[in-house]
């Protein structure tokens, strides 16, 4: 099927321009040729949520009353936990392309119009959409027609405004049977055929700057909409489109009180207004731009204010709308430049319009574009970080209308690279249609998995993090001379800021080098493009969960490779890292150290990212057999894929001590680890023990991979030694093989021989990384037809994914809550190893499972909100997930050449003898990394708990 090699779309950072292209303007009024659409008059489908089985209930019950008890400890503390399965979220299936660039702050919006999922801060989510955020048209023709309508359909939520003076006020004319919406990440177009005006076709175009190997305005917290409006009618229309914007950031701070909004002075014709607001909850105040261009046939004017609830003073949101339907502007509104503050309990907005005269017969358009400045990213620890786009416009917060103009000046030049981009793969006939829309929609979980992207810079701390140290801000004369005689500018805040910056550097430099902070191996030379985060998932609140990562990090390496490289210097950085304050386990109540030497952490935390990591507390993730291998086989592909020998060599002291402390795991000595019979591993819930297909595989390519890179360090022994345990451990793996594929383990228990469809992470892995398989070829493609035929093609006919699970008498795994479970990501990752092992036709089909549950018209309504899974019940558990990104490790097997002769990479026979100098060196960095040995029973007190729990829930 697949013969020649697929453009590799942004793999090469020189190919990020589109140079030499054949075309130089990408019409806006065009949606793509492929695109995920969806007509606005399409109802809601309803979300099931999962539960538990009578056997799961009895099993877990322990941790779920650990889990209410770590909720509420969190609570009384004023954090939160990392997880919440207490929480009640606003459902709907209804998710379109969110807005934003990178790691600024993101906001949704539904195919229908509604802007909504509010993530501006880290880890805070308002779903909920702000109703009066709205466009809407006015159409006056020459033969008197009229014609006004919000670009939206009416929903119930608007419906229970009844205030008069309110949005319910407003005309609600869209039945959205004639509208289209069209997505393809970072754009979407929505099509009105004849809505509200019969002769009218108005598209708007919605563009983010996601723009691969792009880290300027990739960070850039802007959206800009365009409207191109045809009239095939015999009149002109004087047509006037209305940006309406709230002063609110979702949720309950809308009606806190103290906002207000003012109008920006720019030039090049532009105008904007701006709305201040002050957050609630001690979250950092955001400044939002509305701003549109006026030119020679484009009027713009201003409603700098409205009251849409409450008491506030003010015109109301009727009266707005009134004044816009009658005189088609808001030229004869006497507003001030700023207005008054909102008032407790009310909610304020305020409105852009701007106007066009279209002929018969002819197009006019129109540009809107939303900017939002919040500069700091606040955590809980009382640190706060700066964004990444604040290096481009500073950090004062006065950023928004610079940024809402940049965006309509440059939108052309971004589309026409995102064009560039894309193009290729989806005019490529080879891919069925649904892989390139699902590919490039995917990516919505860069912008809206709780990013936060930083300038690069330490910490500014807040003075209640610094005890009882003491310190001065050292302020000479001639520092307070040079600000005195500064005119015209109110510089002193901003020394001050700085000197207490400077000062806390000082005194915090010692505890960022005690911390998982990457930016400290960047070497002479490398640019420090910031930090990044990004979380498991909306409902799981960790920052970049690395057994998860490892699957999605295919998007970063191919499309933001310098993000992925800043991610994998965190955590080399952790891996250097020990930290023994305790934690609390959910598992079994016992208080294991936080972070152990050696150990990669599960997570870089939560509250405090890069110095308190692994917020994830379920079980000791010291002891998870998969995080120290995924490390190393990152680490390999990333320098395969970047070329760069500085990071290389800079983490290769941390891939050795990753290394050297999986060996206590190696239980009998003879080179291959052991699962110690709990879920240790991303499979948190499904027990393994002994060897395993998974844990196991992905450790034999980590020692090829650790043999590899110690070639590209030139580590000579280290290459020899890894290779000689490579080979060591291969045979043993080969023990789990039954015939026609891998064991789930070799523990001879009654799951022991489950189809697992991850079987073979580690050929996986090794295949991508362009190193030698670790199974023999024939039994690779022997297993994965067998999870094909079973885990795929036994549930529904293949429309589901493949299962994680299936016994070899082809019913499902029961034996825990994720062995029932189709993993979106994972089944992605599968597609991904049949496509290395040119078995690209059950691949795509295979890969299309999630496509039909996700994506389609007739599936479950994840769209824009993929989960981590669902079950055989078609229930989702955790929407809006980290893992389902690994589509791209799909791309990444198309487009990544085979190695031309494999056979230049075999070495020649490397005898234990010789290496007895490595071994020795090696066993003793092992030893003094080895942990404790594990407590043994439970408590009397435990066991009773434990026992009471369950008999609870019986």
């Amino acid at each position: 099927m697949f013969e020649g090699k697929i453009l590799e779309n942004g793999l090469h950072e020189e190919e990020k321009e589109p140079l030499n292209s054949s075309f130089d303007k990408v019409d806006p009024g065009k949606p793509a040729s492929l695109t995920w659409q969806r007509k606005l008059s399409t109802g809601e489908i309803p979300l099931s949520q999962f539960t538990l089985n009578w056997k799961e209930t009895v099993q877990l019950a322990p941790i779920g009353v650990r889990i209410l008890c770590l909720i509420r400890e969190e609570a009384a503390k004023g954090k939160r936990a990392f997880i919440d399965p207490f929480i009640k979220r606003h459902l709907t299936s209804s998710h379109g392309v969110p807005l934003g660039g990178v790691g600024a702050g993101s906001i949704g919006r539904s195919y229908r119009g509604e802007f909504q999922r509010w993530q501006i801060f880290p880890r805070e989510c308002e779903d909920k959409p702000v109703l009066a955020n709205q466009f809407s048209v006015f159409v006056s023709r020459s033969n008197g027609q009229k014609y006004s309508s919000v670009l939206c359909p009416k929903t119930p939520e608007v419906l229970k405004d009844t205030t008069a003076a309110g949005i319910g006020s407003w005309d609600w004319n869209l039945k959205g049977d004639k509208s289209t919406y069209h997505a393809l990440y970072p754009r979407a177009w929505t099509v009105h055929e004849g809505e509200p005006d019969p002769e009218l076709r108005i598209v708007c175009r919605q563009i983010s700057p996601i723009i691969p190997h792009n880290y300027k305005e990739s960070s850039y917290p802007v959206s800009v909409f365009t409207y191109t409006i045809y009239n095939s009618g015999k009149t002109s229309a004087d047509i006037t489109l209305l940006f309406t914007w709230t002063n609110s950031v979702g949720g309950d701070s809308e009606f806190t009180g103290q906002h207000y909004n003012s109008k920006a002075k720019m030039n090049d014709g532009m105008h904007a207004v701006l709305l201040h607001h002050k957050t609630s909850h001690q979250l950092p105040p955001v400044t939002f731009a509305l701003a549109a261009q006026e030119t020679d046939g484009v009027h713009v004017s201003l409603c700098p204010h409205f009251v849409i609830s409450g008491n506030s003073l003010g015109l109301t949101a009727k009266d707005m709308w009134h004044e816009i339907k009658e005189h088609g502007s808001f030229d004869r509104l006497n507003s001030m430049e700023t207005s008054v503050t909102s008032e407790l309990g009310s909610s304020i907005g305020a409105a852009i319009a701007a106007s066009v005269t279209v002929p018969p017969d002819s197009e006019g358009q129109v540009t809107f574009s939303l900017a939002w400045d919040c500069p700091e990213a606040n955590f809980m620890s009382g640190k706060t970080y700066n964004r990444r786009y604040t290096k481009f416009y500073g950090t004062h917060q006065n950023a928004a209308a610079n940024i809402a103009r940049d965006a309509i000046l440059e939108h052309g030049s971004w589309e026409l690279q995102i064009e560039a981009w894309q193009r290729p793969i989806l005019e490529d006939k080879r891919l069925p249609e649904w892989y390139p829309i699902t590919l490039f929609n995917e990516l919505y979980y860069l912008n809206a998995g709780g990013a936060v992207w930083t300038d690069g810079s330490p910490p500014v701390h807040s003075l209640v993090t610094i005890g009882h140290r003491k310190f001065s801000l050292d302020w000479s004369q001639s520092d307070l001379k040079r600000i005195v005689d500064v005119t015209n500018q109110n510089d002193t805040a901003v020394n001050i800021l700085e000197r207490m910056s400077s000062i806390l550097e000082q005194i915090y430099t010692p505890v960022a080098l005690n911390s998982a902070f990457g930016t400290n191996l960047l070497q002479d030379g490398e640019e420090n493009i910031g930090q990044f985060l990004y979380l498991e998932g909306i409902e799981y609140l960790m920052w970049n969960t690395y057994d998860v990562h490892f699957y999605s990090s295919f998007a970063l390496i191919m499309l933001f490779p310098k993000i992925q490289l800043s991610i994998q210097r965190d955590f080399a950085a952790a891996v250097m890292m020990h930290d023994p304050s305790k934690m609390k386990l959910l598992d079994n109540g016992q208080w294991v150290s936080r972070k152990v030497l050696g150990a990669v952490p599960h997570d870089i935390g939560i509250c405090d990212p890069w110095f308190e990591v692994n917020a994830y507390c379920l079980y000791d993730t010291a002891r998870w057999k998969d995080l120290n291998p995924k490390f190393v086989l990152q680490v390999y592909r990333d320098v395969i894929a970047t070329g760069d020998k500085k990071f290389a060599k800079a983490v290769w002291p941390s891939v050795y001590v990753a290394m050297a402390y999986m060996d206590q795991f190696d239980r009998d000595g003879d080179g291959m680890i052991e699962n110690d019979g709990f879920p240790d591993q991303t499979y948190d819930t499904w027990s393994v023990s002994g060897i395993s297909a998974y844990s196991g595989g992905l450790w034999v390519a980590a020692l090829q991979a650790a043999s590899a890179l110690a070639r590209e360090v030139g580590d000579r022994g280290s290459e020899d030694y890894f290779w000689f345990k490579f080979q060591k451990a291969k045979v043993v793996y080969e023990k789990l093989w039954n015939g026609s594929y891998f064991n789930y383990d070799n523990s001879g228990s009654s799951q022991s021989s489950s189809i697992q469809a991850d079987q073979l992470a580690g050929q996986w892995y090794a295949r991508a990384c362009g190193l030698l398989p670790i199974v023999d070829e024939d039994k690779a493609r022997s297993a994965l037809e067998k999870v094909y035929n079973y885990n795929v093609l036994k549930l529904m006919g293949g429309k589901r994914g493949a299962v994680n699970g299936m016994l070899p008498d082809g019913r499902v795994d029961m034996s825990s809550m994720q062995s029932r479970e189709i993993w979106s990501g994972v089944t992605y990752a599968v597609a991904a190893s049949m496509i290395h092992e040119d078995l690209a036709d059950i691949g795509f089909q295979t890969a299309r499972g999630i496509y039909e549950a996700a994506w389609s018209e007739t599936g479950l309504g994840y769209a824009f909100q993929t989960p981590e899974a669902w079950n055989t019940d078609d229930q989702y558990r955790s929407l809006c997930y980290m893992r389902p990104l690994a589509i791209w490790a799909m791309q990444w097997a198309l487009t990544r050449p085979k190695p031309k002769t494999l056979e230049k990479q075999m070495k020649p026979e490397v005898t234990e003898e010789s290496l007895l100098r490595y071994h020795a060196g090696f066993s003793k960095v092992a030893r003094l990394l080895k942990l404790p040995e594990e407590q043994g029973a439970k408590s009397l007190l435990q066991s009773l708990f434990d026992h009471t729990c369950r008999r609870m829930f019986i």
